[in-house]
């Protein structure tokens, strides 16, 4: 098994589930289109990819009817749904251990940025990691693949095979493979073993503390 110096981590269904706080703003979201989803599992496909690809390939939206469903998403998320959200038992203690191997924490998820970076000081994560990488809020920079690639630069990494990709969801092991990185897929997030797989995930966890099996 290799040795990787730089761990960088998905955030939503990764290192906190936010189910409860992104179905809730995507309800209100579909709400303005006149829109009544009531069955919140539907809507876990949110949790991971892009918003205006999910609101294009699980609604129809144009692009244009994505960028205001965006808008909508966020007027509620930045006010109530970001912090209806928990840390999964076990991620501060895995992080923590993680740090004291020696490995370098980077942060890499399509949220935007300034989002992802609130979540991590309210629960008090921010001190794990040496970076956050996010998504831009105009949607310039979204797609798992551009935000590793952001993260990389940001931090100064030239050689991809020291880096190793955490995530829940296809978008990150197909984001890590575009960049030359490996990857680990979560079982306990938002993607199932077969999506994980099919991507062609480096390696699986079924728990939090299984990372650190597999990352020495």
């Amino acid at each position: 098994m290799k040795e990787y110096k730089y761990i960088f981590f998905d955030l939503d269904g990764t290192v906190t589930d936010p189910g409860m706080g992104i179905t809730n703003s995507v309800m209100y979201a579909l709400k303005g289109f006149g829109i009544e989803e009531t069955d919140r599992t539907k809507l876990y496909r949110f949790i991971g990819p892009p918003l205006a690809d999910s609101f294009q390939e699980f609604y129809g939206f144009t692009r244009e009817e994505a960028r205001r469903g965006i808008d909508l998403y966020r007027e509620y998320y930045r006010d109530r749904g970001i912090f209806e959200n928990r840390v999964y038992n076990g991620m501060e203690e895995m992080l923590g251990t993680l740090k004291q191997r020696g490995k370098t924490l980077v942060l890499a998820t399509s949220k935007p940025e300034p989002f992802a970076r609130e979540i991590l000081e309210h629960f008090h994560l921010a001190s794990y990691f040496a970076y956050a990488a996010g998504a831009t809020m105009d949607e310039t920079r979204v797609k798992k693949e551009e935000v590793i690639a952001y993260a990389m630069e940001s931090c100064g990494i030239t050689d991809p095979g020291q880096v190793l990709m955490v995530g829940d969801r296809r978008h990150d092991i197909e984001g890590a493979r575009a960049n030359g990185v490996d990857s680990l897929g979560v079982l306990y997030g938002y993607g199932s073993r077969e999506e994980l797989e099919q991507a062609g995930a480096c390696y699986l966890a079924e728990k939090v503390e299984d990372i650190l099996k597999i990352v020495k």
